[in-house]
This record gives structure tokens, sequence and C-alpha cells, in this order.
């Protein structure tokens, strides 16, 4: 890790399956955040979703292969290691207990698991452990709802700098250069009918779906 206070970053996510979107927007992150690594969470079963339809073996394993060999992102399987739920407080704490109290941990979700924030298992406690980044949607700018003003309102900030100045507690909204709309639904669902995936995915992805026969 280049600094001696830890930048570490937690993107959650069903990777069902894992995509170009998620890819890019992981590589940017890193760079925005300028984090020491980002680990990406596949969730064993996401409490607000419906079950993903493959393993989550699988999907980690398709994570992987995405990822590859990029520096700084890492297919993270704590998640899949626990039983029930996957609750973001509990990767948290772990991962807090791994880096130390002074590292500095940020929690990443997107705009509209935000809008939802208020629904989570024990949000409040988030802040205790990491910080929150939310990735903006472009073009959305209307109020946010009392509630979740409430939540995350005062904890706000307005640079990655002013962020890292603490262990976690603050929250920030980030812009990301470019925001893909890929969804995973969408490849799912051209799987399903036989269609292309060519360049939604990376290869490696494409070439692990096709020979396990997933999504079809």
């Amino acid at each position: 890790m280049n600094s001696l206070i830890p930048r570490i970053g937690m993107l959650g996510g069903t990777f069902d399956p894992v995509h170009i979107g998620h890819l890019r927007s992981a590589v940017e992150l890193k760079e925005a955040l300028q984090l020491d690594q980002l680990h990406m969470i596949p969730a064993q079963q996401p409490p607000l979703r419906d079950r993903p339809q493959v393993s989550a073996q699988q999907r980690l394993a398709l994570l992987k292969a995405g990822i590859g060999d990029t520096p700084g992102l890492i297919a993270d399987d704590r998640e899949l290691r626990r039983d029930g739920p996957s609750y973001s407080v509990d990767t948290l704490v772990d991962l807090r207990n791994e880096f130390g109290d002074q590292a500095r941990l940020t929690m990443v979700i997107g705009y509209d698991a935000f809008l939802r924030l208020t629904q989570w298992y024990q949000p409040e406690r988030l802040f205790k452990f990491a910080h929150l980044v939310v990735i903006k949607r472009p073009g959305y700018s209307e109020p946010l709802p009392a509630p979740l003003m409430e939540l995350v309102g005062y904890r706000a900030v307005d640079s990655v700098e002013k962020l890292m100045q603490q262990p976690c507690g603050g929250y920030l909204m980030l812009e990301l250069p470019s925001l893909m709309e890929i969804s995973a639904t969408y490849i799912r669902e051209r799987l399903k009918t036989g269609k292309s995936i060519r360049y939604l995915v990376p290869e490696p992805v494409e070439k692990a779906i096709k020979q396990r026969g997933l999504y079809q």
C-alpha cells in the first residue's frame, strides 16, 4: 500500500453477472478516492433483493475472471463465508478489524441503493466504521427524502481531501467520468434468448459463462 494510513474501499453488489460498467466504475473509484485497495464483495443473499439466479460461488468466480490482474481491485469473498443475509455493517466491522482504527475505510453505493439507505439494517452504525460515497446519477437533482437527509445531511463533505481527513463518518457525492448504463438484468435477458453479450462483459467472463452454461 502506498501510504502509512491505508485507504480501503468496499463496493458490494450481486454482480449477477459482473459487467464492464461495474469494473470501469471500480477503476474510476479507485483513482478518484486514491484507494490502495477496492474490495468488490459479492453478496451471499442481498436482504432487499431477490435471490440471484446462479450460485454465490459462481458469481465470485466470474468476478475474479473479470478483475483479472487489475491493480488494486480485489474479489473479496468475506460475505460468502458468512451465513444468512449480507448486512453491510457486519462487513465493515470485518474490514475495520482487518485494516485498523486509522485506515480510511469507504463504502461505495449507487444512487438507487442510497435512496433506500434508511431501510437498511442499522444504517446509522455504518458511519461508525466507514465513510459513505454515493455515485451520482447524471441529471438527478431532486431533494433527498427527509429521513435520509436526517441520516446523512450533517455528515456531507464536498471533496475527497476533506473526506479522507478522518477514518470514517463522512458522506460524499461523487460523479464518475464514464458512467455506463449497462444492467445485469439486460445481460441475463440476452443470455436467456441466446443473444450476444460481447463487449458488455470482459472476454474472460463471457468465456466462463459459455463454458459453464450459466444464465441459459
